[in-house]
Parts: C-alpha cells; structure tokens; sequence
C-alpha cells in the first residue's frame, strides 16, 4: 500500500456465531479486511487467505443475490469465497487472474467473493458501482 494514498479499511463481516469459532481456529476478526487505496488493493483473512492486486484489474463489482452456507475460506478455479458472514458478500471479477495465497500456497484469483458490512462503500472505492447479478 502506498504511504501517500488514504487507505479505506473494510473489515471482512463475522456472523455471531462464525466469530467465535473462527477465534477458537486463530482466524482473527480483526486481521480480516481489505485494504483499498488509489493503487492497490489487499485482501487478509488472518492465515488463512491473502491477495494483493491493482486497482486497474478490477472490471465489475456486483452483490451476491443469495446467502452463501459455507463460512470461512473456500474456492476453486480461479473464484474464491472468503466470508465471515452469509450477509453483504460481494462479488469482484479480475481481469487478468492475480495471484491469491491460501494457507501458504499459492492460487489463481479471477473472482474473489467476500463478505463486508458496506457493499457499496467498497464497490466506491474499488471505482466502480455496485450492481446486480451479471
């Protein structure tokens, strides 16, 4: 991130529930966010997930019209769900794949699915509007 730029934290949204047994795993709340500035964009889910890409790779943004099941870190090929939260997960599509890591190891990262608490003050500051369904 640049020490120029303002940086919009977005935590990544915990259910209740989800909050506790991700502390009792080690996978922090507050080391779950996203870091937006004019540049780049870095993504932190304790351990387990982190990506950093440019602004520029991001080519739509839209909400999630259904409630994922699953919490925590999941994905395959390329698209990624990274949720504390079945609320306000938003899609964001990247064009070309950037490089994500997973427990250390590294993936390919095309779609990225992550719950926060304000979809739109995301979509905003990634520089683009929120829509819907693709």
């Amino acid at each position: 991130m640049s020490a120029a730029t303002p940086i919009a934290r977005f935590p990544i949204s915990f259910d209740g529930w989800y909050r506790v047994l991700s502390i009792i795993c080690g996978l922090l709340p507050s080391r779950s966010y996203m870091n937006v500035d004019n540049e780049q964009v870095q993504v932190r889910m304790g351990w387990a997930f982190r990506s950093r890409f440019p602004c520029s790779v991001v080519v739509s943004v839209w909400e999630l019209d259904r409630r994922p099941v699953s919490r925590g870190v999941h994905g395959f090929a390329g698209r990624w769900l990274v949720n504390g939260s079945g609320r306000g997960v938003v899609n964001i599509q990247l064009s070309p794949p950037q490089r994500a890591y997973v427990m250390g190891f590294p993936v390919r990262l095309e779609l990225l699915m992550v719950s926060v608490a304000e979809p739109s003050a995301l979509a905003a500051a990634l520089g683009q509007g929120l829509k819907g369904s693709p």
